[in-house]
C-alpha cells in the first residue's frame, strides 16, 4: 500500500487541530470549574496526554506541565 502524503498530512493535520482546540475547551472548563468550587490550585498543573492508534500498535504519551500564574 503507498499513501498519498499530501492526503496524509491533511487529514492528520485536521485530527490534530481538533485535538488541539478540544483539549484547550476542556482544561479551561476544568480550571474555571475547579476554581469556582474554591478549590485551591497550584501554578503549575500537571497534564498527561496518551495517544493511543490500536491499528498500527501506537501508544505515545506526553507529560508536561501547564502554567496558571506568574509566581
Amino acid at each position: 500500500m503507498e499513501i498519498e502524503q499530501e492526503k496524509f498530512n491533511i487529514s492528520m493535520r485536521k485530527f490534530l487541530k481538533k485535538v488541539g482546540i478540544t483539549s484547550q475547551q476542556k482544561i479551561e472548563e476544568a480550571v474555571k470549574s475547579e476554581i469556582q468550587r474554591e478549590k485551591v490550585l497550584n501554578n503549575n498543573i500537571k497534564v498527561s496526554v496518551k495517544l493511543e492508534i490500536k491499528e498500527i500498535n501506537l501508544v505515545h504519551i506526553i507529560d508536561g506541565e501547564i502554567c496558571l500564574k506568574d509566581k
